[in-house]
C-alpha cells in the first residue's frame, strides 16, 4: 500500500511554488470545494489557496451536471485573483496542468478533449469547472475545480465504466494522490506565470486537443450542430466548419465525436 495522506502538511512540504498550494485547507468530506472555495475568496484568503477534499459528495461539472468523486479520487479547487483577460485561458491552464501532471507522475499519455476533459486511452480521467465572480472590467475571484480520478475502482461504478477511467485502472496499480496533487499544483503555477509572461499557454491546449480534424456533433445552447472541429479561437472557442461550407464559432458546448 503506498503512503497517500493528503493532509496540508504534505501536500504543502517542500513544494516549489511561489504560491500556488503554499496554503492548502483538507477536508475529510465536503458537498463541493468549489462553493468553500469561493467563500474563502470572498473572505480574502491568499491567492493560490487550495481547498481539498478526500470525497466530494455534490460536485458540480460542466452546464449543470454532477460529477462523482468518492474516496480515492482527487476533488481540489485553487482560488486566483486573475485580470479580466486571463479568463478565458484558466481552462487551458487547468487541464494542461492536469495533463502534465498525470504524465510527470505516471507516464501514462493525457489528451484533451475540448473544451476541458482530459482523456487517458481516450476515456475521461478527470473534470474542469472554472466559476468565476466579475464585476465590470475586475474579477473579483475566480475558482479552478478539478476532479481527477486516481485510485478510483470502475468496478464500483458501472454507470460511468463505458465514458471513465481512473489512473489507478490504467496503471494496474495504485497511485500516489500525494505525488499527484503536488505534480498539479506546481504545473498549474508554472503555466499561470507564463499568462503573466505572455507565453502561449493556447498553442499548448490547441496542439493537446483530439477533437481538432474530427467530425463532432456539438450540443450548445439547446441546439444541435454538426460539423468538423476545424480549431479553436484565442479564446478557448471552437471552430466548427458545418456541411454548407459554413465557419460557426461555438463559446460553450459539449462535443461527441461522430464515427
Amino acid at each position: 500500500m503506498i503512503e497517500d495522506s493528503l493532509s496540508a502538511a504534505a501536500i504543502t512540504n517542500g513544494l516549489a511554488t511561489r504560491f500556488i498550494g503554499q496554503e492548502v485547507t483538507c477536508y475529510p468530506s465536503l458537498p463541493s470545494t468549489n462553493d468553500v472555495a469561493k467563500h474563502k475568496a470572498q473572505e480574502g484568503a491568499k491567492e493560490g489557496t487550495v481547498i481539498l477534499t478526500e470525497e466530494q459528495t455534490a460536485g458540480r461539472g460542466r452546464i449543470g451536471r454532477s460529477w462523482l468523486s468518492p474516496r480515492g479520487s482527487v476533488a481540489l479547487s485553487i482560488i486566483l485573483y486573475p485580470p479580466l483577460a486571463y479568463l478565458p485561458s484558466l481552462i487551458m491552464v487547468a487541464s494542461l496542468a492536469v495533463a502534465y501532471g498525470i504524465e510527470q507522475t505516471t507516464n501514462l499519455k493525457a489528451q484533451l478533449k475540448w473544451p476541458n476533459d482530459v482523456l487517458v486511452n481516450s476515456k475521461k480521467v478527470c473534470g474542469i469547472l472554472v466559476e468565476s465572480d466579475v464585476r465590470g472590467d475586475k474579477v473579483d475571484y475566480a475558482v479552478i475545480g478539478i476532479g481527477l480520478n486516481v485510485n478510483l475502482k470502475l468496478s464500483e461504478f458501472p454507470q460511468i465504466a463505458p465514458m471513465a477511467t481512473s489512473l489507478s485502472q490504467e496503471l494496474g496499480r495504485e497511485v500516489s494522490r500525494r505525488e499527484m496533487v503536488r505534480n498539479l499544483l506546481a504545473q498549474a503555477e508554472k503555466l499561470y506565470l507564463a499568462l503573466a509572461a505572455g507565453d502561449s499557454v493556447f498553442k499548448q491546449w490547441r496542439n493537446r486537443l483530439v477533437t481538432l480534424g474530427k467530425k463532432v456533433q456539438v450540443s450548445s445552447g439547446g441546439a444541435t450542430y454538426r460539423g468538423t472541429a476545424e480549431s479553436v479561437a484565442a479564446d478557448g472557442s471552437l471552430l466548427l466548419r458545418q456541411p454548407d461550407d459554413g465557419l460557426l464559432k461555438i463559446v460553450a458546448g459539449d462535443v461527441t465525436l461522430r464515427r
